[in-house]
C-alpha cells in the first residue's frame, strides 16, 4: 500500500538555529541547513507526506515510544544549551493514524512501542531543529520516536526500524521518509573549552573513526558496520547510544542492505562532536538480515554505555 520514499542521518546541532542569528556565529552552520533543505525538497518530489524522526534527544528508559499528537504549536528553549536555541517558535502537525500503525506492527513484532495521540508532550530539538528547515511551511506531517534508550538492545532498535517499514508498506496508505536524527561521534568538548572546539572534533582518534564510518557508508559495507555498531557507539561515544543508526538500518535491511549513501552536506565537527546529512538509498530488501527476538534478548552488550 505505501511506500518508504527516503532515508537518511541527518544532524540537528543547535548551532544551526545559531547560525540565524545575528552575532559571531551567524552563518556558519549554513552547509547544514542548505543540506536540510535539500532533504526536504527530495521529500516533496518524491511525495512525502509524513517524516518519522528517530530522535535522539527524546530520552526513554522502558518501552519505545511515538509522538503523533495531531499537531504541536510553541515556543522552545534547550535546557541543555539555552545559550544556543533559546525561544525558537514551531508549528507542524502529527499523523496519529501512522503512529498507531507503526506501533501495532512493533508489538506484533515483539518489540514493545507505545503510541501517544492524545498527549501534551512536544517533540525534542532532535526532531524540531530539522523540521525548522526541511518543514517550515508545514507541509509534511511527522512522527517522533525516541531514539536515546537507556536500557534497550541495538538489536531491538533494528527490529522497530524494520517493522515500521513493513507497516508503512503493507497498511498506510501513503508516503514516508525515516530520519536518524543524532551525530556519528557524540564527545562533546570539555567544559570550558567549549568556543575552542565550536568547529573541531574532540580528538583524532573519534575523527578518524568517524571519517572510516562514513567511508564505509558510501562504499557500501554494511555487514561489517552493523557488526561494530556496538562497539562504534560505546567507543565512539554515539549520539542516544546509536539507536537511531540502528532504527535506520533496521528499515533498510540491516546487514543485507545494498544501498550506497550519497552525502548531502559533508562530515563536519561542532562542539567536538562529528555531524553529516546523508541520503541511504532506500532498496527492496526483505528484512531477513534483521535481528530477530531470541538473538536481540540473548545478546547482551556488556560494554555498552547506560546512563
Amino acid at each position: 500500500m505505501g511506500q518508504l520514499a527516503l532515508a537518511a542521518k541527518i544532524t540537528h546541532v543547535p548551532s544551526l538555529y545559531l547560525s540565524e542569528l545575528p552575532g559571531d556565529r551567524q552563518g556558519t552552520r549554513q552547509d547544514a541547513i542548505d543540506g536540510h533543505h535539500e532533504i526536504g525538497r527530495r521529500c516533496r518530489e518524491l511525495g512525502v507526506d509524513t517524516i518519522v524522526v528517530f530522535d535522539t534527544h527524546w530520552l526513554v528508559n522502558a518501552n519505545y515510544h511515538l509522538n503523533c499528537a495531531p499537531h504541536w504549536e510553541g515556543v522552545y528553549t534547550s535546557n541543555e544549551l539555552p545559550h544556543f536555541i533559546s525561544n525558537m517558535p514551531f508549528a507542524f502537525s502529527g499523523n496519529p493514524e501512522l503512529g498507531r500503525i507503526l506501533a501495532q506492527a512493533c508489538n506484533e513484532q515483539g518489540v514493545e512501542t507505545l503510541a501517544h495521540d492524545a498527549t501534551t508532550l512536544a517533540p525534542e530539538y532532535g526532531t524540531l531543529v530539522p523540521m525548522r528547515y526541511m518543514n517550515e511551511d508545514q507541509h509534511f506531517k511527522v512522527v517522533s520516536v525516541s531514539a536515546m534508550c537507556t536500557s534497550h538492545y541495538l538489536n531491538d532498535s533494528a527490529r522497530l526500524g524494520w517493522a515500521m517499514r513493513e507497516a508503512v508498506e503493507k497498511h498506510y496508505d501513503g508516503t514516508v521518509a525515516f530520519l536518524a536524527s543524532g551525530s556519528l561521534s557524540h564527545r562533546f568538548a570539555q567544559n570550558g573549552l567549549a568556543p575552542e572546539f565550536a568547529f573541531k572534533i574532540w580528538s583524532p582518534f573519534l575523527g578518524k573513526l568517524d571519517a572510516e564510518v562514513v567511508e564505509m557508508w558510501k562504499n557500501g559495507e554494511w555487514a561489517d558496520f552493523c557488526a561494530m555498531l556496538p562497539e562504534y557507539a560505546a567507543k565512539g561515544h554515539g549520539e542516544g547510544f546509536m539507536h537511531d543508526t540502528a532504527m535506520l538500518l533496521g528499515a533498510l535491511g540491516w546487514s543485507a542492505y545494498d544501498g550506497k549513501v550519497e552525502v548531502v552536506t559533508p562530515y563536519f565537527a561542532a562542539s567536538g562532536t562529528g555531524q553529516i546529512n546523508a541520503i541511504f538509498p532506500v532498496t527492496k530488501q526483505d528484512g531477513h538480515a534483521v535481528p530477530q527476538p531470541e538473538a536481540s534478548r540473548a545478546t547482551s552488550y556488556k560494554s555498552f554505555p547506560r546512563l
